[in-house]
Order: C-alpha cells, then sequence, then structure tokens
C-alpha cells in the first residue's frame, strides 16, 4: 500500500498532481552511479522543484544522497530554511542587493558577480558582523549573468582578498551542453578563467544534468535539475552514462460527468470535435488554468482502468472532455492523464515544442499536490 501526505492545501477539487518520492529516491540513486564517488551533488529545486515541491521533496532528497540544495532566489531558499532544512542552500540566480542581508542571516549563499555584489555584501558586513557565503559566477558563453570568463581572475581574487566575504565556490553554466563542441569551448574560458587561482577548499561546479551525463571536467560538485524529476535534458549524440529514470510526477482527476453524444454533435467550444458515431464523453476538473495547454486539445490521451481513451474538444480553463466510447465508467472514476509508463511529459512537449521544464512548473498554478510513497 501506498503511504500518502498532502501538501499544505485544502483538497476540495476532483483533480490534483501525484509526486512519487519512491520515484525520486530512485532516481537520484540511478544518477550517483555515475558520478565519481568524490563528487558533490547539488539539487536544483527552482521554481519549487520544477512544480512538484520543493519543502516536501527535500528531507527525502537529503536521505537519497544530495549534498546541498540550488535556488533561483533568496525567497526559495528562505522556505526551504522554514522547513527546517538546514544543509548548504546556493541562490544560483541574480540576488537583488536589498536582499543580501535576508540570505546572510539565513545561511544562504549568494551568487556574486559584479562591483555592487560585493559592495552589499560588505555593508552587510558592517551592520551585522555576518561574513556572506559567496560562489564567483563566471560567464564562459551563456551571455545571460556573471562576470565575463576574461575578467574572472582579477575579481575571484578580489572576492579571496575580501574579508567580509566568505568564498565557497566558484562555477559555469553550460549553454548547449547537448553540442559538444560549444561545451569545449566553455570547457576552454572556464580553464582560462580559474588558472593561477588558489582552488583549495573551493567548490567547482560547471555541469548541469546534460553535462554531468557527458562530460569527465575535473570539478568536485555537480549540478542536477530536471534528472531528480525522472524527465531527461537534451544530450550530445555521445555521452558517459544515461541513467534509468522513472517521471515523478502525475496528472489525475475524478470523472464528474458522463453524457451521451449523438452522430453529429459537437463536444466543447467552438466543436472541434464531431462525433462521427454515437459515443459517451466524460469530463473532468483540469483546464488550461491548471497548466494544461489549450493547445493539447484533440491530441493526448488519457488512462481509465487501464484503458487509453482520447481527449476531443477544445480544452477550457476549467475542464476537459475524453471520448469513454465502450469503455466502462461512472461518476468518481479517476482519470490519469500523466504517468511513469505511456502517458509523458514528453509526448505534451513534443507536442507543443516545448521542453519537459516547463511543463512541470506550469503544474503548479492551483492543482494541489499529493505526495506517495
Amino acid at each position: 500500500m501506498k503511504n500518502i501526505r498532502q501538501s499544505n492545501i485544502n483538497i476540495h477539487k476532483d483533480a490534483w498532481v501525484e509526486i512519487n518520492l519512491e520515484h525520486m529516491a530512485q532516481n537520484i540513486q540511478e544518477i550517483k552511479k555515475g558520478i565519481p564517488k568524490n563528487k558533490k551533488m547539488m539539487a536544483i529545486v527552482k521554481a519549487d522543484a520544477y512544480g512538484h515541491g520543493a519543502q516536501m521533496l527535500a528531507q527525502t532528497m537529503l536521505a537519497s544522497g544530495v549534498d546541498m540544495f540550488g535556488v533561483s532566489s533568496v525567497d526559495e531558499g528562505l522556505d526551504l530554511r522554514q522547513a527546517k532544512i538546514k544543509a548548504p542552500i546556493l541562490v544560483v540566480g541574480a540576488v537583488p542587493i536589498w536582499a543580501v542581508e535576508a540570505a546572510a542571516q539565513n545561511d544562504i549563499a549568494i551568487s556574486v558577480f559584479n562591483d555592487s555584489h560585493l559592495k552589499a555584501c560588505k555593508e552587510v558586513y558592517e551592520r551585522t558582523g555576518i561574513r556572506t557565503k559567496v560562489h564567483v559566477k563566471v560567464d564562459t558563453g551563456m551571455n545571460r549573468i556573471g562576470v565575463r570568463s576574461e575578467l574572472a581572475g582579477k575579481f575571484i581574487r578580489e572576492v579571496q582578498e575580501a574579508n567580509y566575504l566568505k568564498l565557497e565556490g566558484i562555477f559555469t553554466h553550460l549553454a548547449a551542453a547537448e553540442e559538444i563542441d560549444e561545451t569545449e569551448k566553455q570547457f576552454s574560458r572556464w580553464n582560462e578563467a580559474i588558472d593561477g587561482i588558489d582552488t583549495a577548499g573551493l567548490l567547482l561546479h560547471v555541469q548541469n544534468t546534460a553535462g554531468t551525463f557527458s562530460y569527465d571536467f575535473p570539478s568536485n560538485m555537480v549540478r542536477v535539475g530536471i534528472s531528480l524529476y525522472g524527465l531527461y535534458p537534451d544530450l550530445p549524440s555521445k555521452y558517459n552514462y544515461k541513467p534509468m529514470l522513472k517521471q515523478v510526477m502525475s496528472l489525475k482527476g475524478r470523472i464528474t460527468n458522463i453524457h451521451e453524444v449523438k452522430t453529429g454533435e459537437g463536444v466543447s467550444y467552438s466543436h472541434t470535435f464531431t462525433a462521427y458515431e454515437p459515443t459517451r464523453a466524460a469530463t473532468i476538473p483540469i483546464g488550461y488554468a491548471d497548466g494544461v495547454s489549450r493547445k493539447l486539445s484533440n491530441k493526448i490521451y488519457g488512462k481509465l482502468n487501464g484503458k487509453k481513451i482520447r481527449q476531443i474538444g477544445n480544452i477550457t480553463m476549467d475542464q476537459m472532455i475524453f471520448d469513454l466510447g465502450d469503455t466502462k465508467a461512472e461518476i468518481g472514476d479517476v482519470v490519469t492523464l500523466l504517468d511513469e509508463e505511456d502517458l509523458s511529459l514528453d509526448t505534451w512537449a513534443e507536442i507543443l515544442g516545448t521542453i519537459n521544464y516547463e511543463l512541470t512548473c506550469r503544474l503548479k498554478v492551483r492543482l494541489p499536490r499529493v505526495y506517495t510513497r
């Protein structure tokens, strides 16, 4: 029997996202098989763990071998601290200078890459006596945030010499880990950036999820994101290993209505589906306001009692409809839209021309999450 616990939301809706903690734990163990034992693993839990619920997952991640957490903002780090998570946390994104003190006071490391960051950290030290924990972010080709690689050496030395800072690490981010040539260029810039720097005792992290599976960079920590949740990033044609993953997230809703549809009758707004023979249609309370794109209309399937059923008609704000055909069903029966078997988020992503990351984040909008093991 599954052990079930709910997120801190009252469930007054016949639809929910189900998160399988056992699958996540297994994914971490699978990923770690390909990581040298002397390398640490940072779990990226930004965007509320890609829509899965960071507070609820963090303890299981730590118990499964994760060493620290990466978040996108100080607020996300504070959420983990409020959940009694004591493990190291790094804000991998840019931190506004007015948020530096909150990070320092709550033992949250921040990314620094310009003089305004250093000034803000110095002011925090002068007010509170706290040395802000920092990782220097080096831009080696992403052109998003970070100190440019050709300027990084001087900046890193300045950080090392600052008595108001505690330098914990140096890192960069791969822009196209699926492209070997581009990644080698970034790694060359990375080597030039840290050449001559005393890196003893520092965390050096270059590899994101795809990089972790594909390259043997000399570093002592990797950052893993999407594959913690059972999904793969784009990989190069040649990679070192590909772990066996299980999708952590599933999506389910209960049938709220079953009705007869006669031959020639249309279904939902604009009648984008017309019945070519008599059938029965089942409605479930999940729509585009819950994160299921309207562009998936008439293109996806659900599963009822182990049998696939086709979604028909336009997906509306709060509801969608399935063609039952001759499948036996009653009001209250559960229709599964996503699972770890053959109803994959990757299928949806391919239809929409996007990536699986985006879709997991969408489903956090208003659907309650239920955690199972």
